[in-house]
């Protein structure tokens, strides 16, 4: 289902999966469209690979992650990115670019509250954005700065963002701020059931 303000528009990026991946709360089909702000998440046991220009993501199982055009937020999971375009991603305050305009490889990963940024290809920049607290004497080293090829580094979510909890794996429900998704960036909001089957239908606002 295509919101009619949609129509017409290019797609921003190619979701490719062979079952086990939801688009705002739709079963995604291999080579589906999706557009900035549209949510994907991988079941256990499945993952989705997103093509754009310049850039591809792996978005690994039991994952939520919106797609924001040139970046992604990631909310929980696995993702690893290669990109000659500075594609980021974003995991609350926490924000992961690629130093050079050059073919970077990296993975990030969000569990429980801890962020994980491997650089395998070139390096990449870790910057946090708006910072909860001043870092402490045993944390000052956690804030931020750069990850060189072959390294990976630690951050403590929670410390830097002041983060609140979240959803513990797939199929668990979204952080609240994802439930209404401005789809495709048209402003149209979709409110999101997350799904036991596939012939689920989305909530209503009006008729929860």
């Amino acid at each position: 289902m295509v919101p009619q303000s949609l129509l017409g528009q290019a797609p921003a990026a190619i979701v490719h999966t062979q079952g086990g991946v939801w688009v705002n709360g739709y079963e995604a089909k291999d080579s589906s469209a999706i557009f900035s702000g549209d949510v994907v998440e991988t079941r256990p046991g499945f993952s989705a690979n997103l093509t754009l220009d310049g850039s591809a993501v792996l978005i690994q199982a039991e994952s939520v992650t919106k797609f924001q055009g040139d970046w992604l937020e990631l909310d929980h999971g696995i993702v690893s990115v290669e990109t000659s375009k500075s594609f980021q991603v974003r995991v609350n305050c926490i924000k992961v670019v690629p130093v050079a305009n050059e073919w970077t490889q990296y993975e990030v990963t969000h569990v429980n509250g801890n962020v994980q940024v491997a650089a395998h290809k070139l390096d990449v920049n870790v910057e946090i954005e708006g910072a909860h607290r001043k870092p402490s004497v045993e944390t000052a080293g956690s804030q931020g700065g750069r990850v060189h090829e072959g390294e990976q580094r630690d951050y403590d979510e929670s410390q830097l963002c002041g983060a609140p909890a979240r959803p513990s794996g797939a199929g668990s429900a979204l952080n609240p701020k994802w439930i209404a998704i401005g789809a495709g960036g048209a402003g149209v909001l979709i409110w999101i059931l997350v799904h036991g089957g596939g012939g689920s239908t989305p909530v209503s606002p009006s008729q929860p």
